[in-house]
């Protein structure tokens, strides 16, 4: 490998007085120079900065514009168009956590499993036996939970 072929070189634009940008004749590729990079990311933070300041003075006509009358009426909990009677508190089962966490396992199963058989035919023998491992993996871990009884409701 010759010196020339890693060295960045002057591009057309750069000899014509315009823009710093480097070719790389290794590459091939065109790159930009430091500060054109960090322009780049410049108008990033400026659209940031005017969206936290949209929102923020969204917040403030708000607070400033909207009536503020409290009633104790007001300040009830309110759910579903009806009075709340008794205590808020109240105990959960743990029944729907289990239903919720085996959710969540065979969600990501699915997950996993879509892309692979997408591009199936690409992946080879070795692929169909990781995936039957998997399978199998997440098979027994549903016949455990069927053996204890956590998939029954009552």
């Amino acid at each position: 490998m010759d010196a020339r072929a890693v060295a960045p070189r002057e591009s057309r634009a750069e000899r014509e007085g315009g823009g710093r940008l480097l070719e790389s004749a290794l590459l091939g590729k065109t790159f930009t120079s430091v500060e054109t990079y960090y322009q780049s990311y410049g108008v990033v933070l400026a659209v940031l900065i005017a969206g936290v300041g949209l929102v923020a003075v969204a917040f403030g006509a708000a607070r400033l514009i909207a009536p503020r009358r409290p009633v104790g009426d007001k300040l009830l909990t309110y759910e579903c168009g009806i009075d709340p009677v008794g205590e808020g508190w109240s105990q959960s089962q743990v029944r729907y956590y289990v239903y919720g966490f085996l959710f969540v396992i065979f969600d990501v199963e699915s997950v996993f499993l879509f892309p692979w058989a997408r591009i199936f035919e690409n992946l080879g023998y070795q692929a169909v036996v990781e995936m039957a491992i998997f399978i199998g993996i997440l098979g027994v871990g549903l016949l455990y939970a069927w053996r204890k009884g956590v998939l029954r409701w009552a």
